[in-house]
């Protein structure tokens, strides 16, 4: 039975409203083979195509270089034509659907170009993790819809900017206290200001790491609140849209996180500048500090040191964590980011019951 054309008009409209919100999951008969690494065949085919380059090799000569790409043209096509061959379809041919052969075939026969034909088997590895890194962005992007989701977390976010540090203030005052009163200790100091780089980055990566842990801990259960609150009587939710409802779920979540983080960097930053000066600095680290700027101020010079950035970002990174512990245990923050989320995805669900409706009466 053929679609209506108005009604295919609407089903297409109604898909487009889900892209748009970041959540392409509720999408009917949404399939990754036809919907999601098909839609990137132009890329992949762009991408095949430079890492035909991959066997060159600064040790061979011009003509050898000749012959090394000629051959990973050769090994390419032969490869993907085999991969034609196995779905069904001619030869030479743009393949209509990219399942699990495909991209295994995406993934490893570039990669083994380098190794077979120059022996360079570490630039195959590093070739082989960039296509497998490079479909796992395809899938959050075109699948998860990422951009739509960060757009959509953005806009809200922005918009309830003064309720946010509405929010902070509820969630952190103790804390920010207890923050200020250590940023002026000299221990802290001498611990947080003679890290490195790789150091201070370690340490503010395992505070993400352990915030990203308590926001992915309670997902399961906000999902299935909100699918129970915000469902409109439609049909439960399968596996991958709870994923990515999940996913629009940590990311505005996420987004709350590095705003507080960032206003506690600025502020502390701002307040360092105010106070502290290098001088200070100095006596307490034991050593001297590294002045980036520096200006007068009030009859003394307000100075930005590496130091103070180290402090900082420590210290912001720690308060991060703290509140991404509070959205997970405190009931007051969670009932007001829940309450907002679920209104907001009333409308999204109520759309997702005409759409199914409307597809039913289609078929």
């Amino acid at each position: 039975m053929e679609t209506d054309p108005k009604t295919e008009a609407e089903l297409e409209g109604y898909e487009a409203a889900f892209r748009r919100d970041g959540l392409p999951m509720l999408i009917e008969d949404y399939s990754p083979a036809y919907d999601i690494f098909t839609r990137a065949v132009p890329l992949l085919g762009f991408v095949l195509l430079l890492e035909l380059l991959g066997p060159v090799s600064s040790d061979f000569s011009v003509a050898l270089n000749i012959v090394a790409v000629s051959m990973a043209v050769g090994l390419m096509v032969l490869a993907l034509g085999l991969v034609n061959r196995h779905g069904g379809r001619p030869f030479f041919s743009r393949p209509r659907r990219i399942g699990k052969v495909e991209l295994i075939a995406f993934v490893l026969v570039p990669a083994a170009l380098p190794g077979l034909i120059s022996d360079h088997w570490g630039i195959a590895a590093l070739t082989a993790l960039f296509n497998l890194l490079l479909l796992a962005l395809i899938l959050g992007v075109v699948g998860f819809g990422l951009i739509s989701i960060l757009r959509w977390a953005i806009g809200r976010l922005l918009s309830e900017l003064s309720r946010s540090f509405g929010l902070l203030v509820k969630a952190v005052p103790l804390l920010m206290i207890f923050s200020l009163i250590l940023f002026l200790a000299p221990e802290l100091w001498e611990v947080f200001a003679q890290l490195e780089g790789a150091s201070l980055a370690i340490l503010v990566g395992l505070f993400v790491a352990l915030g990203t842990a308590f926001l992915i801990a309670r997902l399961p259960r906000e999902v299935e609140s909100l699918e129970r609150d915000a469902g409109s009587g439609g049909p439960p939710l399968e596996t991958r849209q709870r994923f990515n409802v999940g996913l629009v779920l940590f990311i505005s979540q996420s987004l709350q996180v590095l705003l507080v983080a960032l206003a506690v960097a600025g502020f502390f930053i701002v307040f360092g500048m105010l106070t502290i000066n290098s001088e200070l600095i100095e006596g307490w680290i034991t050593g001297t500090p590294d002045v980036l700027f520096g200006f007068p101020l009030g009859g003394r010079e307000a100075e930005l040191t590496v130091e103070l950035l180290r402090v900082a970002t420590a210290i912001a990174s720690f308060t991060g964590l703290y509140f991404a512990i509070s959205m997970m245990t405190d009931d007051l923050y969670r009932r007001e980011f829940l309450d907002r989320i679920t209104d907001e995805m009333k409308e999204t669900f109520a759309r997702r019951s005409e759409y199914l409706a409307l597809r039913d009466r289609s078929n």
